[in-house]
Formats: C-alpha cells, sequence, structure tokens
C-alpha cells in the first residue's frame, strides 16, 4: 500500500524547506533508514531519511524547488501500484492546510503580542521527527539547565511513533529552562526548551506559552526562580540513576537505560564504549557486577520451649508503582480500541481433528535441514481458505469495501512491551518452510527490535496463536483494516469418537472473529468448513 510522505519540519522554527538535493530517483527501490534527499532548512542542510521501504513512485517537490512544512513530498509504494488517489487527495487537503496555519499563526500572534522576548533568547519546540508524528516522549536529557550549549550538540533523545532519535540544537548559549522532563511526552509544537545568555530571565516567555495553549508538560508546575532553576531536573536526573557517584552526568541510550532497570543494574558501576564515555545496549548487557560479601548477622537458636500462638499479624510494605505508557503501548492501546468499538464483532468456533497433521508434520521434519512448526501450517491452510473465500480477504471504508487480489497474512508476535504483527507477504504462493522462515526472522526482529516499520504494515488476514502456553480457546481483536482474526488454541488429547468407537485423539480449538461490516455468519462458517479441511489433510496444502 503507497505511502505519503510529507515535508518533515526539521528545526522547532522551520515552516519550509528547499529540496537541494535527490538521493532517489523515481523506481529506485528504498530501504528504511535510506536518505532519501537533502534538504534544507531555514537553519541548515539536513539528510532526511525513510521510515518506509518499497518504491519510489513520486516525487512532489523538485530540487532547488521549496515548499511548506506538510505538503506532499514523496510517494513510496510498491512498484507498479496506482497512486493517483493519494496525489488527488493531497491536492484536495492542501488548501484546508493552509487555512489551518494561518489560522493558528494569527491565534498565536494575538496571544503572544504583548511579550516580547529578550534579545538572545530562542525557544525550542517539539519538533516533529518523522512525518507521522503527533507527539514526543523525552527520553533522556544529555544537557541540564545551566549547561553552556554549542550548536550542533545533542540536546535530548527524543522518541517518536517510530524511533528514538536524538535532536540536535540549532543555537549557542545557556540552556535556561526545560519544558519536558525526561520519560514525559508532550504534542509537537509544545514549550521544548529555552536557551540564551546566562542569568536571563525568561519567566514572562514561560508564561506566554502556556497562556498561549503551548502548555508544558507539566502545566500545575510552579514557576521555577532565577535562584534555583536546576532544582527539580536534579532530582529527577538522580531518581533515574543517570548521575554518577561523584555527581557527574552520566551519558547512555534509552535502550540502555531500559535494559539496566530491568535487570536492576546501577548505570554509575557502568563504564560506556560509545562516544565520549556514553553507554550503550552491549555495555549493558555484558556488564558483571564486582562480588560483594555483606556480614551476615549471626543467627541466635532459642533453647526455650515454643510456646501456643494465639494471634498473629501479616506485616507487609502496600505499594504502587506507575509505569510510565510507551508510545508502542499507546499505539497498541489505540488501535485495539478503536477496533473494539468501531467494528461490530462476531465470534465462530471450530475443533479441528489433528491426528493427521501430527503424523504429516513429523514426516516432513524427518527431512534433514526442515523444520515446520502446527503455526506455519494454520498460516498456509489460512492463506489457501483465503483465495477461496475473497470475502474474508477484505477491509472496510465507509464508502467502499476492499477486496483483496493478494494475501498478506499477519502472525502476531509478543515482546516485552506489548504485541506487535509482523506479516507474511505473499503468503498463498509461499510453501511451509518458506512460511516458517519467514516467521522466524520476523518474530526475531520483532523481539530484538530491529523490525522494521514495513514489515508490520499490509496485513489482509492475522493469526494469533496462544497455544504455546496452554491455552485451548480464546477470542481476538479483530487486526484492522482486516475483517477478520483467527486465533489458535493448544492441540489437546482427549477421547474422540472415529467410526463409532471411542479412541484417543488430538485435538485443536479454532475461533475466528469477524467484522460483521464485511463478513456474514455464513461466510465466516464456510471459511472455516475450508480451514479445517486443509489443516485435517496437510497434503492437500501440497498439491
Amino acid at each position: 500500500m503507497a505511502t505519503v510522505i510529507n515535508m518533515p519540519r526539521l528545526s522547532d522554527t522551520m515552516e519550509e524547506g528547499v529540496v537541494a538535493s535527490w538521493l532517489k530517483k523515481v523506481g529506485d527501490k528504498v530501504e528504511e533508514g535510506d536518505i532519501l534527499a537533502e534538504i534544507e532548512t531555514d537553519k541548515a542542510t539536513m539528510e532526511f531519511e525513510s521510515f518506509h521501504e518499497g518504491t519510489l513512485l513520486h516525487i512532489g517537490v523538485n530540487e532547488g524547488e521549496g515548499a511548506p512544512v506538510d505538503t506532499l513530498l514523496a510517494i513510496i509504494g510498491d512498484e507498479g501500484e496506482d497512486f493517483s488517489s493519494l496525489l488527488n487527495q493531497s491536492s484536495s487537503e492542501e488548501p484546508k492546510k493552509e487555512e489551518a496555519k494561518e489560522s493558528k499563526k494569527e491565534e498565536s500572534t494575538s496571544n503572544n503580542s504583548s511579550v516580547s522576548i529578550p534579545e538572545g533568547v530562542q525557544v525550542v519546540t517539539m519538533p516533529r521527527l518523522s512525518d507521522t508524528m503527533a507527539e514526543g516522549t523525552v527520553a533522556s536529557w544529555l544537557k541540564n539547565v545551566g549547561d553552556k550549549v554549542e550548536e550542533g550538540d545533542i540536546l535530548a533523545e527524543i522518541e517518536t511513533d517510530k524511533a528514538t532519535m536524538e535532536f540536535e540544537s540549532f543555537y549557542e548559549g545557556t540552556l535556561l529552562y526545560i519544558g519536558i522532563n525526561e520519560g514525559e511526552s508532550a504534542p509537537v509544537d509544545s514549550l521544548l526548551a529555552i536557551i540564551g545568555a546566562e542569568g536571563t530571565d525568561v519567566s514572562a516567555v514561560i508564561e506566554a506559552h502556556k497562556n498561549g495553549g503551548l502548555a508544558t508538560a507539566n502545566p500545575s508546575e510552579e514557576k521555577a526562580t532565577e535562584s534555583k532553576p536546576t532544582e527539580k531536573a536534579t532530582q529527577e536526573t538522580v531518581a533515574n540513576t543517570t548521575t554518577s557517584n561523584s555527581g557527574g552526568r552520566i551519558f547512555a541510550s534509552p535502550l540502555a537505560k531500559k535494559i539496566a532497570k530491568d535487570k536492576g543494574i546501577n548505570l554509575a558501576d557502568v563504564k560506556g564504549s560509545g562516544e565520549n564515555g556514553r553507554i550503550v545496549k552491549k555495555d549493558v548487557e555484558n556488564y558483571t557486577p564486582a562480588a560483594k560479601t555483606e556480614a551476615s548477622a549471626p543467627v541466635s537458636q532459642s533453647t526455650s520451649t515454643p510456646t501456643a500462638v494465639t494471634s498473629f499479624a501479616i506485616a507487609g510494605e502496600e505499594r504502587t508503582e506507575e509505569v510510565k505508557n510507551s508510545q508502542m503501548r499507546k499505539a497498541i492501546a489505540r488501535s485495539l480500541g478503536n477496533s473494539k468499538f468501531s467494528a461490530p464483532h462476531f465470534y465462530l468456533n471450530i475443533e479441528v481433528d489433528m491426528d493427521n497433521a501430527i503424523a504429516s508434520r513429523k514426516t516432513i521434519n524427518a527431512i534433514p535441514d526442515v523444520k515446520v512448526s502446527f503455526n506455519d501450517m494454520v498460516v498456509k491452510a489460512c492463506a489457501m481458505a483465503l483465495r477461496k473465500h475473497p470475502q474474508v480477504n477484505t477491509s472496510w471504508t465507509d464508502n467502499t469495501t476492499k477486496f483483496h487480489s493478494h494475501i498478506h497474512v499477519g502472525v502476531a508476535v509478543a515482546v516485552d512491551e506489548g504485541l506487535v504483527v509482523p506479516v507474511v507477504k505473499h503468503t498463498d504462493a509461499m510453501t511451509l518452510t518458506q512460511i516458517g522462515a519467514s516467521v522466524k526472522d520476523l518474530a526475531g526482529k520483532a523481539r530484538s527490535k530491529k523490525i522494521k516499520p514495513d514489515e508490520m504494515q499490509g496485513s489482509t488476514f492475522t493469526v494469533s496463536n496462544l497455544g504455546m502456553f496452554g491455552i485451548e480457546s480464546f477470542t481476538s481483536i479483530i487486526n484492522q483494516p482486516n475483517s477478520a482474526i483467527l486465533s489458535v488454541g493448544a492441540i489437546v488429547q482427549k477421547p474422540v469418537v472415529k467410526d463409532g468407537q471411542i479412541v484417543v485423539g488430538n485435538t485443536m480449538m479454532l475461533t475466528l472473529a469477524c467484522d460483521h461490516r464485511t463478513v456474514d455468519g455464513a461466510v465466516g462458517a464456510q471459511f472455516l468448513q475450508t480451514l479445517k479441511t486443509f489443516i485435517e489433510n496437510p497434503v492437500t496444502m501440497l498439491v
């Protein structure tokens, strides 16, 4: 599916960008992380990398030309894909964006017209570091209030909806104010920091931003006095173990901090191997604490006869810990909430005889260098059943139902922070071993946080398997814009009736959740019957 790339706002004051040069041309393949173009902002010429992969289908701004932020810069998608509707949509939205910008500009002017910014003071707002970013989380500050800042210094690490990125300063001076503390989130354009000459009073500027609707992440926080501008920041820094025992700042990546917190490692004890001694992931993972001996208090043993216990009370600490929701957790909550509350779900259950599947898998895995799981067999069977029941391979929109000719099966994978759904593209054309290798590769990338956004997009159907956890039956929430999701339970050995006799058999429960807007009950039932036939007779999937 084609993706629109808009002109990014690469600095906090950027309103328009000029494409200095394109490093890709129409028709070129684009990988995530490739540099698409060099864009000249109001402060510098910067490289703009792609967060998507595919083919560069369209360039909206030619070299040497300028365009406002949020206007169409490029379109990336599948080779030969029709993207004309995106061009029409972009052109129709342009007047609305301009009107909104003018309105916002007039409002900002009216709110702040009475406030004069002291000479040399620069207001830094939350940047939009990706084309879809709506809010950012400050993962860590690399400067404290009172620190000297040079142009090009890294001010903070900011977590977007796609990645954690370093944000550099375009100004030099002293960091006078921090508006968003570590671990806190705020919308794009919120007050992030103020830089200026040491000792400058910026209280009026802070107040103006609050009154103008650009509230900081702590609107209830009292205005800092000039005598103690760093008190709160210092307290939070100590709480997050980002200062050493000697009081110096410890530089560590967000991932390194998270791993250290999970393992209970004090970052002050870890030696960093990164630039300027910065602690990175491998430093924490390879850290071995020095042996510590603690004197054990002697245990006295009583020789008296124990007396009967007449009453007792359990003493224990009551404690509740609040953990900041990550951007991934928020995205999962939004997606599943929207699906559950907007799509009318209904559920169908069917029990599958797995005796033939068990025997077939044993035969297949006897072949050298071949490994096929039951999940691989289910994914393959789903792809083939979707080909016979195209109504299930659809997506709902307000005006149309989209019938997909391609079959891309998403496979739900649990990770530390939640759930991701890597997508096996063109699943129906793949063999069992190819599906197995693809699922294993994508799941590994997901768990190590190396999976690309494009590898989690474009599914037309989803499979969620909790059988390995012993769950016999469950229901899932549809992964929109899919019309259905299959929940796969554990294989259970139990008495079954075959040829009029009670024998020991192996069965598995499947539950299909359907969006009633696109899939009717009879259609879902027919799909499950076909799926059951494929799974119970694996040989049919090989012809």
